[in-house]
């Protein structure tokens, strides 16, 4: 896996030719998921038979990431049958995966958020010991969860390889799942980093970086998130947003800069820090 990840959601028809032209411009690593609502996984997968046709990417080339997701996620086109178990479920979802995507196995196999905001509940660990045997059977190289809770991962029966939330910089950038992931190995998957921080992309430190950097706010974004050990989703259908993103691996920005930034969705001392670094004045005594 490189350093991005190119995330399918809300593509619909879009995503097959988008899919393409993300593998094309050099993105390693996709994320999709068995939920029509928000994904045409079926559409990623016409992607990856026209690259591999091409010569672009073999199979091997690529990192594949799905997810099962309840049916309270999903709309009326299930890939399961919503009255079996949940074990049938996932097993039936993943079968439906891999039909999708034109392959025998996923690199990644991810829970689509557990079954409700309060802990980690019978339903959970069920859907999770299907999820092993997935894995056990060759059809998974790793498990992760996505949209869960610092609660939720301390009660999980197991570690999880990924953990992929919504990063916020109002609520420190995830930081308590992030020190939990960290403490454990767990490789942390950021999304709406940029989608969500909308104001933090105007901010001075951000515009005066970029601008040293002969960078964009967004690549500015995303450098910072591999110094704070997130790895980036992104969702674009630009371009050249596409290759500036892979590029942004190329900014410089300080230990300082770094701090800032993490503590831009703070309050009282932690904006004052932010400001005396954009404008170089000395903290008082």
């Amino acid at each position: 896996m490189n350093d991005f990840i190119y995330g399918t959601a809300w593509k619909d028809e879009r995503t097959a030719p988008l899919t393409e032209l993300a593998i094309r411009t050099g993105f390693r690593a996709i994320d999709t998921a068995n939920q029509r609502k928000h994904y045409f996984e079926a559409g990623v997968g016409e992607a990856l038979a026209a690259v591999y046709a091409a010569g672009i990417v073999t199979r091997a080339d690529l990192f594949l990431q799905t997810k099962f997701t309840y049916r309270q996620g999903q709309d009326g086109r299930l890939p399961y049958d919503p009255a079996a178990a949940l074990r049938v479920q996932v097993a039936q979802s993943m079968a439906s995966s891999l039909e999708h995507l034109g392959s025998g196995y996923v690199d990644s196999y991810v829970l689509h958020g557990p079954a409700s905001g309060f802990g980690w509940s019978d339903d959970d660990r069920e859907v999770w010991e299907a999820m092993v045997k997935e894995r056990g059977a060759g059809r998974a190289r790793v498990l992760g969860v996505s949209n869960v809770s610092l609660q939720q991962l301390e009660e999980m029966p197991a570690t999880p390889a990924f953990v992929q939330n919504r990063c916020y910089a109002r609520f420190g950038w995830d930081r308590q799942v992030r020190r939990f992931c960290q403490d454990r190995g767990i490789v942390y998957q950021g999304f709406s980093l940029l989608t969500a921080n909308r104001a933090v992309l105007q901010h001075s430190i951000i515009t005066g970086i970029a601008a040293r950097e002969s960078a964009t706010p967004a690549q500015v974004i995303f450098r910072f998130a591999r110094a704070v050990g997130i790895l980036p989703l992104t969702g674009t259908s630009d371009p050249e947003h596409m290759r500036q993103d892979l590029a942004s691996t190329g900014v410089e920005i300080s230990s300082d800069e770094v701090q800032a930034i993490e503590s831009m969705g703070s309050c009282g001392a932690a904006w004052q820090a932010a400001r005396r670094l954009s404008t170089g004045a000395e903290p008082p005594g």
